[in-house]
């Protein structure tokens, strides 16, 4: 129960996180609204998903809620994570803003129709289970680069990652692309592109560290060829 309530809290302060991020500027922007229905069903929306995520790991995946709750001390964050970590945040946190500002203001393309943005609402839905069943498949899914090696840190290459050697970040990627949809931003979509940067940069850097100190990773990354995407790299 303590594990739940932590993950809810967690999973509370960053709800309100992101919905001050889009609800704020659409309201303050000239020709914006406190009330933009789109934005408040996004928030609404993710509230559910995240809350039933947070239960259903508690339930049948204690260990790896509590390894997204509990970093590493940093000391076992390489140097260059740290300055990709704060530059994902970062660039997450800004893309979050500018999807009200183009929608609002900028509106640098015509607004999706609305089956397309439908489309993307389903579309970041998925991308998000997909995240969750990653970390559900694996205990060790923590939100930094680190050496887990006191924590008897294992191999996982079964489910999705028999598939690809970052399945987590493979699912961010639709739940930014859908979300920016859904909201009603084409430039969103183009925008996640920054974010797609940060996490190339993080593939790169959590694979040297898992090559140095995960046993039977080399042997894996022969396995499975592809990092992010299926049949592209």
């Amino acid at each position: 129960m303590k594990l739940l309530l932590r993950g809810l809290f967690g999973g509370s302060v960053q709800l309100a996180l992101f919905a001050a991020l889009i609800l704020v500027p659409a309201g303050l922007l000239p020709g914006g609204t406190w009330s933009w229905e789109r934005g408040q069903l996004y928030i609404v929306g993710y509230g559910l998903a995240m809350f039933t995520a947070v239960t259903t790991l508690a339930l049948f995946a204690p260990r790896s809620l509590e390894a997204r709750l509990n970093r590493p001390p940093r000391t076992d964050q390489p140097p260059a994570d740290r300055v990709i970590t704060a530059l994902i945040i970062s660039t997450s946190l800004a893309w979050f803003v500018f999807i009200p500002i183009d929608v609002f203001y900028l509106k640098l393309i015509s607004a999706p129709p609305l089956g397309i943005s439908a489309a993307g609402g389903v579309l970041a839905l998925a991308g998000y289970v997909f995240v969750i069943v990653t970390i559900y498949q694996n205990a060790y899914a923590i939100p930094v680069v680190a050496d887990q090696t006191d924590q008897g840190q294992t191999l996982v290459d079964s489910g999705l990652y028999s598939v690809v050697r970052h399945p987590l970040y493979l699912g961010i990627l639709p739940f930014f692309a859908g979300s920016a949809l859904w909201l009603g931003s084409y430039a969103g979509v183009i925008a996640g592109g920054a974010i797609l940067l940060t996490l190339l940069a993080r593939i790169v850097v959590e694979e040297r560290t898992l090559m140095d100190t995960l046993p039977g990773y080399p042997e894996y990354t022969g396995r499975v060829r592809y990092r992010l995407v299926p049949f592209v790299w």
